[in-house]
């Protein structure tokens, strides 16, 4: 009898101990398990094929750039900025002035820590990779780049693609006063003297020598963009310039193509367009 209650004992402390070990292992009820999201890929917003001049490589890689005074961001960018200009017809001053402010002549901490020299937030549609950063309100989201020359075409990409900023286009890329007014007029920024500060920028470091594109552009770069120009009309690629009244849809019906090839041919995240656009809706490749 005293053998079996020892042995009853014995095997309730051990049953005991199972239990007390469980519990430690896995927690007690008001445990959390945090889970971190995944990082999301750095997008393209370029192509190497598309006729206007090559862009880094896309490593992977974040990569800073120490700029150390306003002139020497001029320095850096101004070339970038003309051939943005003769790609899309921003002017070149705009862009720069913009560059500029937004980065605080690439010093600033969001310019530091996500190559994004324009501010441009994440919005409906972004797929690429981010970084939160206080703006006007507190930890907004904000679009993050391999290298600032991915930034300038996407500041391009992201005034082209934007009905709101159709207008813009309407008027000469020589007059960057009115350029700088209609920004500010479709709602590109909310500092009510947005406008004066990009003037202020161009006047002061003379940003307008650089609406002169094609006479201040080098030699070699015109060669070059003018073969690449060459081998793109050799491509055959078919494009289509936006008329009032049409939609991606009704564009894609008509030549035959699938929204997303559209969307992906013209590095578009969204389904808007704007009168005048010019699309691409046919590719060499494309069968």
């Amino acid at each position: 009898m005293i053998k079996k209650l020892f042995l009853v004992a014995l095997l309730g402390t051990f049953l005991l101990g199972c239990k007390t070990k469980k519990r430690v292992t896995y927690g007690s009820r008001n445990s959390k398990t945090v889970t971190q999201a995944p990082k999301k890929e750095p997008v393209k917003v370029y192509n190497e094929d598309d006729g206007l001049y090559p862009m880094p490589e896309d490593t992977g890689k974040f990569i800073g750039f120490e700029i150390n005074s306003v002139q020497e961001y001029i320095d850096t960018f101004s070339d970038v900025a003309q051939r943005e200009m003769e790609a899309y017809g921003i002017p070149a001053s705009i862009t720069l002035a913009q560059g500029l402010l937004e980065s605080g002549f690439g010093k600033g901490a969001l310019a530091k820590k996500t190559n994004n020299h324009f501010g441009i937030k994440c919005h409906k549609g972004w797929q690429g990779d981010y970084d939160f950063h206080d703006d006007d309100e507190k930890g907004e989201c904000f679009r993050k780049y391999n290298h600032p020359m991915y930034s300038y075409r996407d500041h391009s990409l992201f005034l082209t693609g934007r009905s709101r900023y159709a207008s813009l286009f309407e008027l000469r890329n020589d007059d960057y006063k009115r350029w700088a007014k209609g920004l500010k007029l479709a709602g590109y920024a909310t500092d009510k003297r947005y406008p004066q500060k990009l003037i202020s920028l161009i006047e002061q470091y003379k940003l307008y020598q650089f609406d002169q594109a094609n006479a201040q552009v080098s030699s070699v770069t015109k060669s070059n963009t003018t073969r690449k120009k060459q081998a793109v009309a050799a491509n055959k690629n078919k494009v289509y310039v936006v008329k009032s009244g049409d939609t991606l849809y009704s564009i894609s019906r008509a030549y035959s193509v699938s929204v997303d090839d559209l969307k992906r041919w013209n590095y578009m995240y969204s389904d808007a367009i704007s009168v005048g656009q010019k699309l691409t809706v046919q590719t060499k490749n494309f069968n």
